[in-house]
C-alpha cells in the first residue's frame, strides 16, 4: 500500500482568478501570489501555497494533491498504482512547475475523481502573514486539512483508497434523506498523520468535483471573524456554525468561487489511531449546522 502523508495542496479550475483572489485574502485570509500561467496561488503557512487556482473555461474542483515522503516512497506508490491497474500519468512540465514538486504522477479514482501523487515541495520558507490577520491555520505534519469528493461508484473507490492508498476507516455516516429516499454512504477516512480525516467519500455526484475542503484556524476568534468576513464579500453562508460529533470540530460552510463549499473551522481532533475504534455515527453535528441554507444533499445531487 502506498504511504500517504496528508493532503498537501488542492487545485480548482476558474473562469474568474480575480474573484477567487478577494475571496482567498478577503475572506479565507490567505496570502496570494500569482502564478505563471495566469492562476494563483493561495498561502496559508510557510509552504508556497495550499490552494492553486489555474484558469479554464469552468469553475470547479479539478485535483486532489497527496504527498508521500520521499522518492522511494513516491516510487513505490507508481509501482502500487501500476499493479492495481490504475496507469499514472507523469506529470508534464508545466505540471510540475505549477505545482512546485520534485515529482508528480497522477490518476483517476473509479468515480473520475483527479489525484495527484508528489514528493518534495520546493519552498523559500517564507512567512505566513495573513492580509486579514490570522495568526495561523492547523497544517504541518497534518496537510492542508480535509477534502470530501463524490463518489458515486462508491463500493470500488472506497476499495481502491483502501487496498491502494492505504487510507483507514476513521468513522461511518449514513444519510438518508427522506424515509422513501436512497441512503447514502459517507465514510470518513485518514491516511499516515493525526487527522481524524483528511478525506472523505460520499455516494453521490456533484457538478463542482468537490463536496467541501476544510481550512482550520486555531481559535474560535477567527471563525467568527471568517463569518463576518463572508457575509461583509458577498459570499453565501451553506451551513450554520455547528459542532461535529466525529472531529469535533466547530466551524461554519460557505461558498467558493469554485462552486464547492468551504468549512472553515476550530478544534479537530487528534487522533491516536492505535487507540480509535471505528464507529457509525446517528447524526452529523452535536449542534448546529442548519444544512437548508445551501448544503443540502438534494442540491449535491443536481
Amino acid at each position: 500500500m502506498i504511504d500517504i502523508r496528508g493532503l498537501a495542496y488542492v487545485v480548482a479550475e476558474s473562469t474568474d482568478i480575480a474573484r477567487w483572489i478577494r475571496y482567498g485574502e478577503q475572506v479565507m485570509g490567505c496570502m496570494s501570489t500569482p502564478t505563471t500561467a495566469g492562476g494563483v496561488y493561495l498561502k496559508l503557512d510557510e509552504r508556497p501555497y495550499r490552494y492553486v487556482i489555474t484558469p479554464g473555461q469552468r469553475d470547479c474542483y479539478f485535483a486532489s494533491g497527496w504527498e508521500v515522503a520521499d522518492q522511494q516512497a513516491f516510487d513505490k506508490a507508481v509501482v502500487e498504482l501500476e499493479a492495481a491497474g490504475v496507469s499514472p500519468r507523469k506529470a508534464t512540465a508545466v505540471e510540475l512547475v505549477s505545482r512546485m514538486f520534485q515529482d508528480m504522477v497522477w490518476f483517476l479514482d473509479p468515480s473520475g475523481n483527479r489525484h495527484e501523487v508528489v514528493w518534495g515541495m520546493k519552498s523559500d520558507f517564507k512567512l505566513f502573514d495573513s492580509p486579514v490577520g490570522i495568526p495561523k491555520f492547523i497544517t504541518g505534519d497534518m496537510g492542508l486539512g480535509h477534502t470530501v469528493l463524490p463518489a458515486a461508484n462508491f463500493d470500488a473507490t472506497w476499495a481502491f483508497f483502501r487496498d491502494v492508498m492505504g487510507f483507514g476507516l476513521s468513522d461511518i455516516y449514513n444519510h438518508q434523506a427522506g424515509p422513501d429516499a436512497p441512503v447514502q454512504r459517507l465514510h470518513f477516512t485518514h491516511c499516515n498523520n493525526g487527522r481524524q480525516h483528511s478525506l472523505a467519500l460520499f455516494e453521490a455526484e456533484a457538478p463542482s468535483g468537490c463536496i467541501h475542503v476544510m481550512a482550520e484556524v486555531d481559535s474560535m476568534t477567527e471563525v467568527g471573524r471568517a463569518m463576518d468576513r463572508c457575509k461583509a464579500q458577498g459570499f453565501k453562508l451553506l451551513a450554520s456554525l455547528g459542532q461535529h460529533v466525529n472531529d469535533e470540530m466547530v466551524s461554519f460552510y460557505m461558498e467558493t468561487p469554485g462552486g464547492f463549499a468551504l468549512e472553515y473551522g476550530y478544534g479537530g481532533l487528534v487522533v491516536d489511531w492505535n487507540q480509535h475504534s471505528v464507529f457509525e455515527a446517528t447524526a452529523i453535528s452535536y449542534w448546529g449546522h442548519d444544512w437548508s441554507l445551501g448544503l443540502a444533499t438534494a442540491h449535491l445531487d443536481k
